[in-house]
């Protein structure tokens, strides 16, 4: 994630912000430029950027349900802004607990389509375009006391679905203890069903194909019945050799998915560290290093290598860092050399390569 920073007064911003904390300012994210913007009311619905003028329009969710804050630049007709122009399915806003959750799922949503803009990869609405993108946020039905009611966290056919209570942090940690993910989040949800999409759209049918075969194994395996095996016997006693987790090992698409979802934490995670300047040094006090820290656009950059130079010293210092405040750890995986030929590959196939 970028830095941001105040249009008016240079404060440091975040990117969920829309109000300044320092000066007040009004604050829109313009997806055309990646850049959150201060912005003041110009008339007739439409808002001046104080930097340079530029006009917006306040997204439909920005204005009406503060569930937003990205903006439409003025000459495009959508009410919606391009990550809210996704949404397929919204839940029951007359219930306050949905609203909070809708809201929350909405926050982390905004942060994998950042992501996914800063990559250059596809994102357009699934209701504009037949191999386009939807999300369906739906809620259980207790009233029906049917399992077959219950909502099922998942991808088909280029429709995320995501069950809104994964946004309930009590209910999110019972079924991480329950299901043994130490790294079950919102936003690792939305970046793992994404990973299914993109790989309906850039492997499937492309000259790719062979290659995940390669690595990930035989994507024609029968799905149903791999998950069935996974969670009946567990995943194999080597797993940690060949996956990045233990529920990658269950089958080819899971594999990759939760690969997918592993290369764009190391991406945006990276670009952190590199627009916060961090550096990180491992070695003894009186040795010297040439090389100080990313001095490159980790999502942009074509060096796989140049990636994981950094990505490891990164998460020593993020583990460090937590075991120093009494927290486990932020970064608990091992990536063996298997895990970094397919995150190689995803790599290359992100970008195209």
């Amino acid at each position: 994630m970028k830095l941001f920073h105040c249009g008016r007064c240079a404060n440091l911003l975040y990117f969920e912000n829309s109000r300044c904390t320092h000066c007040g300012a009004d604050l829109g994210f313009a997806p055309d430029v990646m850049d959150l913007l201060a912005i003041e009311p110009e008339g007739d619905n439409t808002w001046a950027t104080v930097a340079r003028g530029d006009i917006y329009r306040l997204c439909d969710n920005y204005q009406n349900q503060r569930a937003c804050n990205w903006l439409i630049p003025k000459t495009d007709p959508h009410t919606f802004c391009v990550a809210c122009r996704l949404n397929r399915t919204i839940p029951d806003l007359s219930i306050e607990k949905n609203n909070d959750l809708w809201r929350r799922l909405e926050k982390e949503k905004r942060r994998l389509v950042y992501s996914v803009l800063r990559l250059g990869l596809p994102c357009e609405p699934r209701n504009e375009d037949q191999l386009g993108l939807a999300f369906d946020f739906l809620a259980d039905q207790p009233a029906m006391f049917d399992e077959r009611e219950k909502v099922t966290t998942g991808h088909a056919n280029g429709v995320i679905t995501i069950n809104i209570a994964e946004a309930d942090p009590v209910e999110r940690e019972r079924m991480r203890n329950q299901m043994a993910e130490p790294y079950r989040t919102v936003l690792g949800h939305f970046r793992h069903e994404s990973g299914h999409y993109y790989w309906d759209l850039l492997v499937r049918s492309s000259p790719w194909l062979g290659k995940f075969r390669d690595l990930f194994g035989d994507e024609t395996r029968d799905y149903r019945q791999a998950l069935d095996q996974h969670y009946q016997y567990g995943p194999p006693s080597d797993w940690q050799s060949r996956y990045i987790s233990a529920y990658a090992s269950s089958h080819a698409w899971e594999d990759w998915a939760e690969t997918w979802a592993h290369y764009l934490h190391m991406v945006d995670t990276l670009e952190t560290a590199w627009q916060l300047g961090l550096r990180v040094n491992t070695l003894q006090p009186e040795e010297t290093s040439g090389e100080t820290g990313p001095a490159f656009d980790p999502c942009q950059t074509g060096d796989f290598d140049a990636l994981i130079r950094h990505w490891l010293p990164l998460t020593l210092a993020l583990n460090s860092l937590n075991r120093s405040m009494g927290h486990d750890d932020a970064y608990p995986f091992v990536l063996a050399p298997a895990v970094v030929e397919k995150l190689r590959l995803v790599h290359q196939i992100a970008h195209g390569r």
